[in-house]
């Protein structure tokens, strides 16, 4: 057994510690998208920040990993009204695994007590077993206004953003 209070000097080399966090990728907007109000929007995220397996499609918005393993998936959708500042509703962020919806994030304001936003970040994260061949993740939003009117995706940086990195096998 070892002493954890001794210091020790190691002159071999370390396995089994730590891991490798790829496939990995994190993307973001080069654009504003304009959405419909109140509809479930795919979000295709078209500048890659890193893509380490070339494992993301800025096409098709898809991250579908080659290699099999759970994975740490985060995105943020940053949803504006863009006409009558204050009218936005609600903003739900979405990560879609296969197309289906399986995580979902939402902000709603209050207008009955006078909390009205003109806009909302909504991060949503999960984990994910991906089987390293057909399995694939895409972030969707729903942008909603008290009284209709358009919404927009905002491409700031800082609060619209979509990644995964693989975190164990």
């Amino acid at each position: 057994s070892m002493n954890l209070a001794d210091t020790y000097a190691f002159t071999g080399t370390v396995t089994g510690a730590g891991g490798v966090n790829t496939p990995a990728f994190e993307a973001n907007l080069g654009s504003n998208q304009t959405p419909s109000n109140d509809v479930n929007t795919l979000v295709v995220f078209d500048t890659e920040r890193y893509d380490t397996d070339s494992a993301y499609d800025t096409s098709t918005g898809k991250f579908q990993p080659q290699t099999a393993g759970k994975y740490f998936v985060y995105g943020s959708i940053a949803g504006q009204s863009t006409v009558n500042n204050g009218n936005l509703y609600k903003t739900t962020t979405m990560i879609y695994f296969n197309g289906s919806e399986t995580r979902t994030q939402d902000i709603i304001g209050e207008s009955n007590q006078g909390v009205l936003f003109a806009r909302m970040s909504v991060p949503t994260s999960g984990v994910f077993t991906f089987n390293g061949s057909s399995d694939y993740v895409q972030l969707y939003a729903n942008i909603q206004t008290y009284t209709g009117g358009d919404v927009s995706i905002q491409s700031n940086v800082i609060r619209t953003y979509f990644g995964a990195y693989k975190i164990i096998e």
